[in-house]
């Protein structure tokens, strides 16, 4: 790393102008600028909050706009996440359980420590940390399995909740479509192979196995497997409706309707608008029989959420006015603060796509800064969010903390 990546902004113009062997004056002349602001630049006084600016700045300096703004801070970020990849998929290619090995060489820990690790991950990855998470899974996983080895019954919860969270957490992070484990073996992508073990370890629970297809259908979606993700979350949606919904928990009514939700979502990339639409009045209903700010069964689900999802799917089939009419609504709502950090976040995310394809990149600019102060993991982390960040820092409009934070990032 160079010297001057550690520089703040100013004092970086002023290393990179020495190294260029230009005068204050000869550089505020090539700037049309007066040698009085540039030596207040230099100094930190004067700060840098137009893009074209940066932009002439780094010509005269001949060099990147990257470098002027110090870009090398992520590598390490990068290298790190990757690292942490590795030892997910090295948990998740333990074959402990399906090939009945003893699991005697290692300590098995009691169901309901294991059920609390499986919460905290929860409550990590709902809190968009997601380094915190993908350090947290491989020792989770580990112990999840061993345990579910040494009593099935116990087991079976813990080991569920741990493959559902990493699921979550792989699809978060882009790898839905990792390389497949080995030359040899048929084996699926990791988010796959999470959602499905979810799915096989839950058999015989119903509650369980809807719980499981969540993460499920989220990872068929994030494959391209549309039309996979639409028929197995609308079957599991209708196998735990209730028959009675005036009678029916807020728990299973939560599970349910966040199914219709995978549905509806998969729906509208599949560009069946029609369908989707009906599929979230239908989640609709039963929100509005939970209630807002409720977490049954990691859902969050309730009718902020589900008019959430409404601007996922206006996204879907490419109606921007009408994703940015329900997130200038919704966003309104007291009860928007009440969920989750990362599901707020991700909302952001999509908020700055509908503004960008209206051709809002200022707007689109300003909901991404929001979204990185709230949750910082969810921009910096995820690849959907950066391909964004990327987007609108290439606008000439762009505001200047957007084009520092995609330099920051190495996305411009």
């Amino acid at each position: 790393m160079d010297s001057s990546d550690l520089l703040p902004i100013g004092r970086r113009v002023a290393y990179w102008r020495g190294r260029r062997k230009l005068s204050q004056q000869v550089f505020a002349d090539r700037l049309g600028k007066s040698k009085s602001w540039v030596d207040k630049v230099e100094r930190g006084v004067r700060s840098l909050d137009k893009v074209s600016t940066l932009q002439d700045i780094a010509a005269v300096l001949r060099i990147d706009t990257a470098v002027l703004l110090g870009r090398d801070a992520q590598p390490a970020d990068v290298t790190e996440r990757a690292e942490g990849v590795e030892r997910v998929r090295a948990a998740l290619s333990t074959y402990d359980i399906a090939l009945g090995r003893s699991t005697a060489r290692c300590p098995v820990l009691p169901a309901d420590r294991l059920a609390r690790d499986a919460a905290h991950a929860w409550i990590a990855f709902q809190h968009a940390r997601y380094p915190q998470v993908i350090a947290l899974v491989p020792e989770l996983l580990a112990g999840a399995q061993r345990a579910h080895a040494d009593d099935p019954v116990a087991g079976r919860v813990p080991l569920v909740e741990a493959y559902r969270v990493t699921a979550s957490l792989l699809v978060k992070l882009g790898e839905a479509d990792l390389a497949w484990l080995a030359a040899d073996r048929a084996e699926a992508d990791l988010a796959w192979l999470a959602a499905d073990r979810a799915m096989v370890t839950a058999t015989g629970d119903p509650v369980l196995m809807a719980a499981a297809t969540v993460q499920l259908g989220q990872v068929l979606r994030a494959s391209g497997r549309v039309r996979a993700a639409l028929s197995t979350t609308l079957a599991a949606a209708y196998r735990i409706a209730p028959p009675d919904p005036d009678d029916a928990r807020a728990p299973e009514l939560s599970l349910c309707g966040a199914l219709l939700i995978q549905a509806a979502l998969a729906a509208a990339r599949h560009g069946d608008d029609h369908s989707s639409a009906e599929l979230i009045d239908e989640a609709a209903t039963m929100a509005a029989r939970v209630g807002d700010g409720h977490d049954h069964h990691r859902t969050a689900f309730g009718p902020t959420a589900v008019d959430l999802a409404r601007v996922a799917a206006a996204l879907e089939v490419g109606d921007a006015h009408d994703a940015i009419a329900w997130h200038e609504k919704v966003t309104k709502r007291d009860a928007w603060r009440w969920l989750p950090v990362e599901h707020r976040a991700a909302h952001l995310v999509d908020a700055a796509r509908a503004y960008l394809q209206a051709d809002d990149p200022i707007k689109a600019g300003r909901i991404l800064v929001d979204a990185d102060r709230m949750a910082p993991a969810e921009v910096r982390q995820r690849p959907t969010a950066r391909s964004v960040l990327a987007q609108v820092a290439r606008d000439p409009h762009a505001p200047a903390t957007i084009i520092q934070l995609a330099a920051a990032l190495g996305v411009t």
